[in-house]
């Protein structure tokens, strides 16, 4: 679906970031660049059935758009030099959970998934769920499957255990994890290639289960009630008004 075509433009993209340039050949990228992507995200919405139901390919929700938000960067070139997309769950919000992704850029290919900036309160809920189901996310990221295909598990670590866990807790190696990715990279010129859509299909399978995982631990913290500090109940009604015990987190 990719061909040379569209690496070679994604190429001189990246020497003419420019909106006058770009415009002069949107027809190149919506035929070379978006109009294979889209096919690309057509095809997946079917296969995802088979194995990711819960997982989005849509191009109003999936594609990435080609012009960069430069408000609060240093870097004012006004456009992205790869096109990529991102295949989050139906049980989420919009740029909420754990996902897959992949794209494709002048000088290479990366196709993966997982996690790349769980917030504070997510990341608490992973860790949690990486302590009290041990060592199953240690079978997951060991499983053949996984190994083979993306190597295992990568991403920023801490250099020591976070608090509220004992150093030598049997999980400690993935409670460090501050991100939580599985993927590959290939050369660019790999997205012409006949095997690229197999490929993609293969690695997306591989990890799919990392994203079920990290998906599971924040949905189940999403609907457990809060745990709230110490505090005798009222036996005033008057007092019923007042403000609800202030909650206190888990770890």
């Amino acid at each position: 679906m990719f061909t040379k075509k569209t690496v070679s433009f994604l190429r001189a993209l990246k020497r003419n970031n420019d909106r006058e340039w770009f415009r002069e050949r949107k027809e190149d990228y919506e035929q070379h660049v978006r109009g294979p992507m889209i096919e690309v995200l057509g095809r997946l919405s079917t296969d995802f059935n088979t194995f990711a139901p819960e997982l989005i390919a849509d191009p109003k929700v999936s594609l990435f758009r080609i012009y960069r938000d430069t408000r609060f960067s240093n870097d004012k070139t006004p456009l992205k030099t790869a096109i990529a997309a991102h295949f989050p769950s139906r049980h989420f919000a919009r740029n909420q959970g754990a996902g897959l992704y992949f794209e494709v850029a002048p000088s290479w290919v990366w196709i993966g998934g997982g996690m790349y900036m769980p917030s504070t309160s997510d990341l608490q809920a992973i860790r949690h769920q990486i302590a009290a189901t041990h060592p199953r996310l240690h079978r997951l990221v060991m499983a053949p499957a996984f190994k083979k295909t993306v190597g295992g598990l990568t991403g920023d670590r801490l250099s020591r255990v976070p608090n509220g866990y004992v150093k030598d807790h049997p999980a400690a190696h993935y409670l460090q994890f501050k991100q939580f990715i599985g993927g590959c990279e290939y050369e660019a010129a790999f997205a012409t290639s006949p095997r690229f859509y197999s490929e993609l299909l293969h690695v997306f399978k591989a990890v799919t289960p990392l994203v079920r995982f990290l998906n599971s631990a924040m949905l189940e913290s999403a609907t457990q009630p809060p745990v709230l500090a110490d505090a005798r109940p009222s036996r005033d009604r008057r007092r019923t008004a007042s403000p609800p015990p202030v909650a206190t987190p888990m770890w």
